[in-house]
């Protein structure tokens, strides 16, 4: 999930629960596109293919400008591309099974020092743990000795973390029971979703910087996404996640996709749409809603919008980096399928 800021005006939303919005099935049902299994086995095979040939080749994307994507010279400071954790879940849901030359070659370009933020933690231990490493003896590139990022992750501070950030480590730190808490902790699992839950704004959704007028889909999808993997029986979280998805339903464009408001305007892209899948896929009483429609004024599904994107080489159509862009919309439908099957693409054992 990517941690860049995207601007969003956003009408009221209602706080219905999803679990009570019915999908509207009337005579207009039908002028709504929804992506049919056929259809969508070509556009994600295609771009599963191509997400297996960035890992295959170590590139960012497989034409034009592109730089490696793991290389602690092309990226001293974390040793990766920005994107890899999104890329390595994504195959990891689809039953990718990495190499050992890939899983070496992982292993010594990560960079984790004293320099390291709590984004830099999270995105490495979803990483490793997706490619079968331990994140609790981890050898960075450049340490003399193993480390445990996830005690190291647990005593970073969160008090001044962006809800992306926090959305982010709150995955990680739930992607398998046996990740402990060290005791000189700085925060706890719940204490995390507490604070994600305060930072939820009056119109229901989340912002990167904390500000109602900034409130994205981006956002508040991941901040969906990583409450509701957080399984938190918290009365507070349950009431945030019914009110976040209330404002997904109220967000979406008239083309089925989302996406970030430039000069006044939506602009729907692949990513915005593969985010809010993610989210809509966090839940069994919001799964159906991702190859669905919320009300029939919609065009399509958001499985079928952002699929809409996929070239027939498997790269998105207007992706800044192909390396974002394709792993997020494959981690988007290996989420999505996960889903179907009452599974969770964060839970790795």
């Amino acid at each position: 999930m990517k941690l860049t800021s995207k601007l969003l005006m956003i009408s009221a939303s209602t706080l219905l629960g999803f679990g009570s919005i019915a999908p509207a099935f009337t005579a207009n049902a039908a002028s709504v596109k929804t992506a049919s299994r056929a259809y969508q086995n070509s556009k994600i095979k295609a771009n599963y293919r191509y997400a297996k040939n960035l890992m295959i080749k170590n590139k960012t994307g497989l034409s034009g400008k592109t730089t490696a994507l793991f290389s602690k010279k092309a990226n001293p400071t974390i040793g990766a591309a920005s994107g890899y954790a999104d890329l390595l879940v994504g195959l990891k849901g689809w039953g990718y099974k990495f190499t050992t030359t890939q899983k070496k070659r992982i292993a010594a370009n990560l960079v984790i020092n004293s320099k390291s933020t709590a984004a830099d933690y999270a995105n490495a231990i979803q990483g490793l743990k997706a490619v079968g490493l331990n994140p609790t003896k981890f050898k960075p590139a450049g340490a003399k000795k193993a480390v445990n990022l996830v005690s190291g992750l647990y005593r970073q501070s969160m008090s001044k973390q962006t809800p992306n950030v926090k959305s982010q480590v709150l995955l990680a730190l739930t992607m398998s029971s046996t990740f402990k808490r060290p005791s000189n902790a700085k925060f706890s699992k719940t204490s995390l979703a507490k604070s994600l839950v305060k930072d939820q704004q009056s119109n229901n959704g989340w912002a990167y910087n904390n500000t109602a007028a900034s409130v994205d889909s981006d956002t508040t999808s991941m901040a969906i996404a990583a409450l509701a993997h957080s399984k938190s029986s918290l009365s507070a979280v349950k009431t945030a996640l019914v009110k976040g998805q209330a404002y997904l339903k109220s967000n979406i464009t008239a083309s089925g996709a989302y996406g970030y408001v430039f000069n006044g305007k939506t602009v729907a892209n692949a990513n915005s749409t593969a985010e809010a899948i993610i989210a809509l896929s966090s839940k069994q009483a919001t799964v159906k809603y991702a190859n669905g429609y919320f009300t029939t004024q919609q065009a399509a599904s958001p499985l079928r919008a952002m699929l809409g994107y996929v070239n027939k080489t498997g790269s998105i159509k207007g992706a800044t980096s192909q390396l974002i862009g394709v792993g997020q919309v494959n981690l988007a439908t290996a989420a999505y399928r996960q889903a179907l099957k009452g599974h969770s693409v964060y839970t790795v054992k």
